[in-house]
């Protein structure tokens, strides 16, 4: 009932920015953006469709939205699959089994494959220490170390391998925990590509679209913390996410008319492109309050 709820929101939240950002005198324009991803219509074009994630994602799954990025490879950024065992609270290891799942999903794109299976491991070791029993991740250790030369069968295997730790921590009725692992997987996943896609001397439209996009996954995974204010932990981090989104609040995402469909059962909003007012200035506060809350996830 939660995530039709939060699916509820989330699409009522979208459609509301649309109607907000147009003027009746105006309805058919969309003022002049920052930043737009449209393309000049071609018949190649009108077949280029995007899809926007607003919805709950496995850090895995966060990953993946800026697998397109063209993000450099550079293992010095991730956080070291040998600081895991000094995350020895509960909220420490919870919050780095985001990060680690959202470093090994990076690491996958580069064909690292090996290091790929010591983040898994990793990530097990974390998950016992989360009380997640072994079973639940005995099968992707087995199958990780087989399909080390398949990259989609990685990805399967991750995302299943979250998809159960989702499942039991929900269970268990523990998912103040599992909203810890979601958030710090997300603020992962935002410190990569502001770090290693984005360029505040020359920007490229898509890594700024694509990072502005996620005004809408921050609202999810806010909607998601608010449920679970008994726990210290997780409003100590909400109020961290709620001053961040401050600066995702100062602009809009705009989109043409007839170009938008919501897919809720997916949890994606389909389109040819956008167009968003954001300045340089406010990805940048973005970007270095990302650094700030990730340097504080991973502190040992």
């Amino acid at each position: 009932m939660k995530r039709v709820v939060l699916s509820f929101f989330i699409v009522s939240l979208v459609l509301l920015s649309f109607a907000s950002c147009k003027k009746k005198d105006r309805s058919d324009k969309i003022p002049a953006p920052v930043f737009s991803t449209y393309m000049p219509k071609t018949l190649a074009d009108t077949n280029s469709l995007k899809e926007i994630y607003y919805g709950l994602m496995t850090p895995v799954e966060v990953c993946n939205i800026f697998d397109k990025l063209n993000l450099t490879f550079n293992d010095t950024i991730i956080n070291s699959a040998e600081n895991a065992d000094l995350y020895m609270t509960s909220y420490k290891a919870a919050m780095n089994l985001g990060i680690y799942g959202v470093d090994m999903g990076y690491m996958k794109l580069f064909g690292v494959n090996r290091q790929t299976v010591n983040y898994f491991v990793t990530i097990a070791s974390l998950s016992e220490r989360l009380n997640i029993p072994e079973e639940v991740l005995a099968d992707g250790i087995r199958a990780v170390d087989r399909s080390l030369s398949n990259a989609d069968s990685l990805t399967h295997i991750m995302t299943v391998t979250y998809q159960k730790i989702d499942s039991h921590l929900r269970n268990e009725g523990n998912e103040a925990t599992l909203a810890m692992m979601m958030m710090a997987g997300w603020i992962e996943s935002m410190y990569l590509a502001t770090q290693l896609a984005y360029n505040s001397s020359d920007p490229d439209p898509v890594v700024v679209e694509k990072i502005a996009q996620q005004k809408y996954s921050l609202h999810s995974l806010l909607s998601f913390m608010k449920n679970y204010y008994d726990d210290p932990m997780v409003v100590f981090y909400t109020k961290k996410l709620k001053y961040l989104n401050r600066w995702f609040d100062t602009f809009n995402i705009y989109y043409k008319k007839g170009d938008v469909n919501v897919d809720t059962t997916r949890h994606v909003i389909v389109t040819t492109g956008s167009e968003t007012n954001v300045t340089i200035g406010t990805i940048n506060q973005i970007r270095d309050y990302i650094s700030h809350l990730r340097e504080e996830i991973v502190m040992l």
